[in-house]
């Protein structure tokens, strides 16, 4: 690859977030009487808040609100820590940082994205971790807005010389909007169907490995 920086999503691309995301979007939804099965709470990992429980569950803005107090109660004390690293990925990134420049790109708020990747000893492999400035209706509450962030903060300006990695349409979405090329994964959260914008698609870890080293 010509590409020497490579930004990657964070949950369903580094760490298997599912279950501390699933528990924390469930409670919110009991908090309404809604109840769900974890396996069908899924589609909450990845895209920002806001537009999963507005468009999967018509809230409102204030109950969106509501509920996100709910999510974050759990999720900041328990479930944040409630992941694992896909296999391999702590390998492939220790081999790629010797040969390019690797970034964090995710729509989860950064504060929490810098606890994630530092819980898991992961910060030495990244030149810099992005990620959204909030939860609603911030200057960074998109992924394009973030990966935006995550490339003017580097002083990034030659948009060839990057690309972007993710499980979900919005990598892929947000990437073509900042000029990117863009890997889709389908380890992840995705589906095949996510990435027809997508310059590449990739099965696995290794898949995405053997795509950075010749």
């Amino acid at each position: 690859m010509k590409q020497k920086h490579i930004l990657f999503d964070l949950d369903g691309t580094i760490v298997k977030s599912d279950l501390g995301i699933t528990k924390g979007v469930q409670k919110s939804l009991e908090h309404f009487g809604i109840n769900e099965k974890l396996e069908d709470l899924k589609k909450f990992v990845g895209p920002p808040m806001v537009e999963s429980y507005t468009s999967f569950y018509g809230f409102s803005l204030k109950q969106y609100e509501e509920a996100l107090c709910v999510f974050h109660k759990y999720y900041k004390s328990v479930g944040i820590f409630e992941c694992e690293l896909y296999e391999g990925i702590e390998e492939m990134l220790k081999e790629l940082s010797a040969k390019y420049k690797l970034y964090i790109a995710t729509s989860k708020p950064e504060f929490e994205a810098r606890r994630v990747i530092e819980h898991f000893g992961l910060d030495k492999y990244f030149t810099f971790v992005g990620g959204a400035d909030g939860d609603f209706n911030t200057k960074r509450s998109t992924k394009a807005a973030v990966i935006e962030y995550v490339l003017e903060s580097n002083k990034i300006e030659d948009r060839e010389s990057a690309i972007m990695t993710g499980d979900k349409s919005h990598d892929i979405v947000g990437a073509k909007s900042a000029g990117l090329k863009s890997i889709g994964v389908l380890y992840g959260y995705g589906g095949l169907d996510e990435f027809a914008e997508a310059n590449y698609i990739v099965k696995s870890v290794e898949d995405l490995r053997e795509m950075f080293i010749c």
